[in-house]
């Protein structure tokens, strides 16, 4: 069920000051896993001290300035780190978000799709790395269309993409 995917909105507030984050300003995100839900905690270069425990993944970037506030960033290599982090992940949130993942990958050109084949009782699709040639195998949770779009969204949220 998509309610699984409720992340707070981008505070552009630390979460350990409290203060607003400023435009241009430098900051660290967390994505921590909480009550079965990522949450994303967004702090201060000062209040940075290395990810806090239990973090699913973390990265830095800039508060965007107002001219830049609506062009999307897109950071493939943030994208394959939540591929890889995922992996293995049998809760069906986590394989959604996976799968979601993969197609943006494969959007971006990142990953090429080479075979879709059952395993265990599920579809698993196949896919490369361009670069790497590596394989790695993404169940398909058979999502409708308003799903994915539904997880896209929310993995935007998540990434600061919104």
């Amino acid at each position: 069920m998509m309610t699984d995917y409720r992340i707070q909105p981008h505070t552009r507030r630390c979460v350990v000051t409290g203060r607003e984050l400023k435009p241009g300003e430098k900051y660290f995100t967390a994505l921590v896993e909480e009550n079965t839900q990522f949450v994303r905690k967004d702090f201060s270069g000062e209040a940075w001290h290395g990810p806090p425990p239990g973090a699913f993944s973390f990265w830095s970037g800039r508060v965007p300035r107002d001219a830049e506030a609506h062009k999307p960033r897109f950071d493939d290599e943030l994208l394959l780190d939540c591929f890889h982090r995922l992996e293995g992940q049998d809760e069906p949130r986590k394989v959604n978000f996976r799968y979601v993942v993969a197609l943006l990958l494969m959007r971006r050109k990142r990953f090429r799709f080479l075979d879709a084949r059952p395993a265990d009782g599920r579809e698993v699709l196949v896919v490369s790395c361009v670069r790497d040639k590596k394989k790695y195998e993404v169940i398909n949770p058979h999502l409708s269309e308003a799903e994915i779009a539904a997880v896209q969204d929310e993995v935007f949220k998540v990434l600061g993409w919104e």
